[in-house]
């Protein structure tokens, strides 16, 4: 309010001149003193209104403040949050700052509280397969975490701990009466997690968020006190620096006009209020492996083909049994999500959508399912949900031959018509590959004849001859072919 203050000033100064220039008897009695702003605000209505904006105010007011060592960029515009730069595997401090008001959470006073430092994705599609990115990053970085606390120049902080399962994540507990820091070093870098394309790509940005607990009655930080988070991009060794020397300079070749639209560099970087980051239940990632198993012998127990072969003809098969139970429905629930997830080998996603029913993974475009599962298994899990079945190279048509004479079942075929009613049901047999040892296992498929058993399949041919059935011939069949069978006892 020192601006306004000020302005006040200049207004009373002009206004007490203009009277005594004019009116010089009404000048003098209407003098400076006379004409006080203070007085002014100090009106009942003026009194009415700011007292409310006190007790709105006091119960927002957080308990906790983290301030980071490290200036913010001069390249942000007025009303976006500030970004900051850091130079991978720098210490930067993070003062841990005791916020409370007197009488402000009574119950932590000579207590510990447990604090949680992450880095994590600020855009929301990174933030979606957080595990994946994560997890191909530990891959090319065998042994290495994304943050690390420098101990040695840490104050006050104890107990410190870090998970090996979460790369990115350190906690610790500190006494909020006492000075305490911790420093932290970020080993990622924001282009690490840029497609390559061209070279050059823009990094993506991170969050810095750290979530503070308080302990409960059976001695466990988890009651949720406080979170605050700040955006930054992390850049080799001294390129934060340069980063920060650019921006500078691109802001001081600005006019004074646009100079406005931008918010001032800062020395430290204050970390806003955000919500708890939130933790992925533990039961999922346990669980999750157990019923994959367990679809996976369902399937070989009920086509009863055991050739490690046919993993896509089973899959194909699926079309003749695929019924509603395959397709994944609005009103799914989270669990039955999982389940479906499981059942059509997404297992690997079943973490990432641990938190999604029905209705929101198939409110998913087939844009945001490739961003968020990659090219591959995103066009996959699209054309499941979408239940987009390959088309087949070929159809066939089978009936299996009644036992009766041939010549009357060839004349009722060929009339369209049988003389005692007799309705001829044919079979519909997909062929993927153009294959005779296909056309083997989809008859056994469809008309449940032990595998084993089969020996040969021929064609009857002219005048009742029997030519084997191969490769070649099947890649000569016209689609849609209908063919009469029946089974003959081989010889021993």
């Amino acid at each position: 309010m020192a601006w306004v203050l000020k302005m006040d000033e200049v207004i009373e100064s002009g206004l007490v001149h203009d009277f005594d220039a004019s009116l010089s008897g009404i000048g003098q009695e209407l003098g400076a003193g006379a004409y006080s702003m203070s007085d002014v605000l100090a009106l009942p209505i003026f009194k009415q209104e700011d007292s409310s904006l006190p007790q709105e105010n006091e119960t927002k007011h957080p308990p906790f403040q983290y301030v980071m060592c490290a200036a913010t960029s001069p390249a942000v515009k007025l009303y976006d949050e500030t970004l900051t730069y850091l130079n991978q595997g720098q210490s930067y401090e993070i003062r841990m700052l005791d916020n409370r008001k007197a009488g402000d959470i009574p119950e932590i006073n000579g207590k510990l509280v447990k604090s949680i430092i992450r880095v994590v994705f600020h855009d929301r599609r990174l933030q979606y397969t957080e595990h994946q990115q994560l997890e191909g990053w530990k891959w090319n970085r065998p042994g290495d975490r994304l943050l690390d606390l420098d101990i040695p120049m840490s104050v006050g902080v104890i107990d410190i701990k870090t998970n090996p399962s979460q790369l990115n994540a350190v906690e610790f507990l500190w006494d909020p009466t006492k000075c305490t820091s911790a420093f932290i070093q970020v080993h990622c870098i924001s282009t690490e997690f840029t497609p390559r394309k061209h070279g050059g790509e823009k990094g993506v940005p991170f969050r810095i968020q750290v979530d503070t607990f308080k302990q409960t009655e059976n001695g466990e930080y988890t009651d949720h006190l406080h979170s605050a988070s700040c955006q930054i991009k992390v850049f080799k060794p001294k390129g934060a620096d340069r980063k920060q020397k650019t921006d500078r300079e691109k802001m001081e070749k600005r006019t004074a006009h646009e100079k406005e639209k931008y918010q001032p560099s800062y020395d430290t970087t204050v970390l806003t209020e955000c919500s708890p980051w939130p933790d992925t239940p533990t039961t999922f990632v346990n669980n999750s492996p157990t019923p994959a198993p367990t679809f996976t012998s369902a399937q070989h127990n009920t086509y009863s083909v055991p050739d490690s072969n046919s993993s896509s003809p089973n899959h194909q098969g699926d079309g003749s049994s695929q019924g509603s139970g395959d397709q994944l429905h609005p009103s799914a629930t989270i669990q039955e999500t999982q389940q479906w997830l499981l059942k059509h080998r997404f297992s690997t996603y079943t973490r990432l959508f641990s938190n999604f029913s029905g209705a929101d993974l198939l409110k998913l475009t087939r844009e945001d399912l490739v961003q968020i599962c990659g090219p591959a298994d995103g066009i996959r899990l699209y054309n499941a949900l979408k239940s987009r079945s390959v088309r087949p190279r070929l159809t066939i048509y089978v009936c299996q031959e009644p036992l009766r004479s041939l010549q009357l079942e060839r004349q009722d075929a060929g009339n369209g018509d049988s003389s005692n009613g007799a309705i001829y049901v044919y079979h519909a047999i997909y062929l993927e590959e153009m294959a005779a040892s296909e056309v083997t296992r989809k008859l056994a498929l469809a008309f449940n004849i032990p595998l084993h058993q089969i020996n040969q399949v021929y064609r009857q041919g002219p005048t009742g001859i029997h030519i084997l059935v191969n490769d070649q011939m099947v890649q000569n069949f016209q689609d849609e072919s209908c063919f009469l069978f029946t089974t003959i006892k081989g010889t021993v």
